[in-house]
């Protein structure tokens, strides 16, 4: 089953894509094909068991912005399975851009707290200079976590196809 990838299929906007549908193919099934795929597979290994499975390139192939899909399958009330599941940077990276948008936040919000304080207590509030500063240190992280998906493209389209030909499902 080959076909060519949409841009659709992986937007462009979003930096951890998410898909959802539903098959008629029992979890089990699903569950097998995909591990005797990653059993003679070089493209790509993983797991896939208890409904849920992860899809990684192999270790010499993987590079800061690396992607991997995550996948979890639920039984329907009728019969059918729950596909859903989402590719995106590895958790320490992804723990690292979410820390750092942390550290973004706490310090707007302490900018702000104080600024807007001294402000109306009549004193200076020319810390509110810091605001544009951490607005555009945000917006540098956005940006620097959109590249990172735009490098990783090819390697989410590996990790892609190998998911719809090994279960034999195509993702919407």
């Amino acid at each position: 089953m080959q076909h060519h990838l949409d841009e659709e299929h992986i937007p462009i906007y979003e930096i951890r894509p998410r898909f959802e549908f539903e098959t008629d193919l029992s979890i089990e099934e699903i569950q097998s094909r995909i591990s005797k795929a990653l059993d003679s597979s070089s493209t790509c290994r993983g797991h896939a068991h208890h409904g849920y499975g992860m899809l990684a390139l192999p270790e010499e192939d993987i590079h800061f912005w690396s992607p991997q899909m995550n996948f979890s399958l639920e039984k329907k009330d009728d019969g059918g399975t729950m596909v859903s599941g989402l590719m995106g940077p590895r958790p320490a990276v992804w723990t690292m851009i979410v820390f750092f948008y942390s550290i973004l936040g706490f310090a707007t919000m302490i900018v702000s707290i104080i600024g807007f304080s001294n402000k109306s207590l009549g004193q200076s509030g020319a810390i509110l200079w810091l605001l544009p500063v951490l607005i555009i240190a945000f917006f540098t992280l956005y940006i620097v976590a959109w590249f990172g998906k735009r490098w990783s493209r090819d390697q989410m389209i590996v990790l892609h196809r190998f998911f719809e030909e090994s279960s034999g499902l195509k993702i919407p």
